[in-house]
């Protein structure tokens, strides 16, 4: 059994560039999140975690990084479909995902249990969420962006 943390932040879009928000594979409404790809957070964070317990490198290891990488343009279900491969292609399994996000909006609790279920369905693994303001300090406490930390643990058989 081995252990991996993750982290991921993003600033929210302008307001004159309008695109969906995404976190933990679902659309949320209000306008969404700078990346290159879809920028969901909880995904990103939950990529480097699993990653860094299978001793696999990192969503940058994975996918590359910038605009021409393969993950641009990657909506966050692809890009952890993907990984679960990546992963069982190297003989990990994930038993345990726990993601805390960290951030003013969207409020988490009243779709807690479907983005559970979404995450919990792409990994094969029990995935917890939880989520967390910074009482006004910070870019996430200012509004201007979004954080999540995870914790993963995965089998190597």
């Amino acid at each position: 059994m081995r252990i991996g943390q993750g982290f991921d932040a993003h600033r929210f879009a302008d307001e004159r560039d309008p695109r969906p928000l995404m976190l933990a594979t679902l659309a949320w409404s209000g306008n969404g999140i700078e990346g290159d790809s879809d920028g969901d957070v909880v995904v990103h964070a939950m990529i480097d975690a699993l990653l860094s317990a299978a001793h696999l490198g990192d969503i940058g290891t994975l996918f590359g990084v910038g605009e021409s990488s393969q993950g641009a343009g990657m909506s966050g279900t692809a890009m952890l479909t993907r990984t679960m491969e990546h992963l069982h292609d190297h003989r990990c399994d994930p038993c345990s995902i726990a993601v805390c996000v960290i951030g003013n909006r969207p409020k988490l609790g009243p779709r807690r249990a479907q983005a559970e279920a979404q995450l919990s369905a792409i990994c094969g693994c029990q995935v917890s969420l939880t989520a967390t303001t910074t009482d006004g300090m910070g870019f996430t406490g200012r509004g201007e962006g979004i954080a999540a930390t995870a914790t993963a643990l995965v089998e190597v058989r």
